[in-house]
């Protein structure tokens, strides 16, 4: 029998781990659903006749059709449902900001919270993954190849849909471990890395070839996979790796980090563990993190799970303007992250080579930017410093140059970014196609998904009429 509707104006709650306890500890923060809960949750779906959260999806999951299998216990078709537009749904689950997307078009979010659809996505694929056997699937090749440079979300995906329809596909990584920002940028307690290798392993199963330490642009070019290596097409998947950096003095002193450095010693290279493994992650006291986005936040947090007693964001903007998830900004305060808004770092002081203190200075909202932010305008005279033993600076990536210096005929932006026709995310370059963070800039990784599932039917699309 059908369970009764769940009118219930706020979502079934997520199990977490205690703040005091979750910010010594790199174990998942939340815990997801129990069977029990994903269904209470799933009830809460009124199966619209026009669901306008599938059009808030980047990857067009049928967002009902896998809501109303929870609601009937029948959890792998669930798995069936998602999977057959998306191929990475653990992490997705945990990851997206749905907020701003799929929850944000729900119809029961105008009076009261929408759905928690990635709460259930979570539950689906987690229960699949302890309770399923993997399975093969049995794809018939078509005799064409394609090279993928990268295997952060948008290359996988890539990948992934290109097998799906008989290409033989070989994904290049620049690093020893597949998954890109999934593997080195997001925090174990956010997203656990054996996780993101399971749902890797998935696309391998389809066919998809991963080859490691291979740096496209220095090991190979991608003229040279075209026509020496014979593959019929590319898609440049490379993300957005070179951190921007403030451009203040003292940003050379030991103890200052880039975010991305910080976070992959600390995730890929399991850093927290040092000295039990060979690299170390220096944490003081008291350390200060520039930037609000999500990197910041994972920055901060990690910070604090390393040692640190005070942990700072040091944010130039006020509250409303912080660009993190709702999630992890409540999260980090939670777990006793220090929020400095309205401040803006003008130098970084040390002593005998090492990070000392930051010196901010207070800001205040001037008028709207570009972007419909208010900008900051600084106070005259209000500077003052912070003690700090470390500097981690998170204020956004471009894509590494390599690629585009390497690339004759590639059209880019003056930051970086290479442009493609957004239809089909085809490049300048013929046969060349390209998505995620190395076209947009840091974005999300749904976004970068997204971008992969378009780039492949175009790919398939266009060697298909030849």
């Amino acid at each position: 029998m059908k369970p009764m509707p769940n009118m219930s104006l706020e979502k079934v709650k997520m199990p977490e781990q205690a703040p005091d306890v979750r910010n010594k500890n790199f174990e998942e923060v939340a815990l997801g659903y129990t069977k029990e809960q994903a269904i209470e949750e799933a009830t809460r779906c009124l199966n619209c006749k026009n669901p306008l959260c599938r059009q808030g999806c980047p990857v067009n999951v049928p967002i009902p059709g896998f809501i109303e299998a929870v609601v009937a216990e029948d959890f792998e078709k669930a798995y069936e449902i998602i999977t057959s537009e998306n191929a990475l749904p653990a992490i997705c689950g945990r990851v997206c900001p749905q907020e701003k997307q799929c929850e944000s078009k729900c119809v029961r979010g105008k009076k009261g919270e929408p759905v928690a659809i990635g709460r259930i996505e979570r539950f689906v694929a987690d229960y699949h993954m302890a309770n399923a056997e993997a399975v093969t699937p049995d794809i018939k090749k078509n005799g064409k190849r394609v090279a993928v440079v990268g295997s952060g979300p948008s290359g996988i995906t890539c990948a992934g849909e290109l097998a799906k329809r008989g290409y033989e596909v070989t994904v290049f990584e620049a690093l020893h471990k597949a998954g890109g920002v999934l593997s080195y940028g997001i925090p174990e307690f956010r997203l656990p890395k054996d996780l993101v290798a399971r749902e890797i392993a998935n696309v391998e199963r389809m066919g998809v070839k991963i080859e490691t330490n291979v740096v496209v642009g220095r090991s190979i070019t991608i003229d040279e996979l075209m026509s020496e290596e014979k593959y019929d097409a590319v898609f440049v998947g490379s993300g957005a790796g070179l951190p921007r950096f403030l451009r203040i003095p003292g940003e050379n002193l030991l103890g200052v980090y880039s975010a991305n450095e910080f976070l992959t010693r600390v995730n890929l290279m399991k850093g927290y563990k040092f000295p039990e493994t060979p690299t170390p992650v220096k944490v003081g006291k008291k350390v200060a993190v520039v930037g609000a986005g999500n990197v910041a936040m994972d920055a901060a947090r990690t910070a604090k799970r390393l040692g640190a007693e005070e942990v700072y964001i040091v944010y130039r903007r006020g509250e409303d303007e912080v660009p993190a998830r709702a999630e992890e900004v409540h999260h980090a305060k939670e777990e006793g992250i220090i929020f400095k808004l309205l401040n803006n770092p003008v130098e970084i002081h040390g002593e005998d080579g090492w990070v000392k203190s930051i010196e901010v200075v207070k800001q205040e909202l001037g008028e709207p930017d570009a972007s419909g932010r208010r900008s900051p305008v600084p106070i005259e005279g209000s500077n003052y410093t912070i003690d700090v033993d470390t500097v981690v600076i998170a204020i956004g990536q471009s894509p590494n140059p390599l690629i585009r210096q390497t690339t004759p005929g590639l059209e880019t932006q003056k930051w970086g970014g290479i442009i493609v026709d957004e239809a089909t995310m085809k490049t300048s370059k013929d046969g060349v196609y390209a998505g995620g963070d190395t076209v947009t800039g840091a974005a999300t990784v749904i976004l970068a998904m997204g971008a992969g599932k378009t780039a492949a039917a175009s790919i398939d699309e266009m060697l298909q009429a030849k």
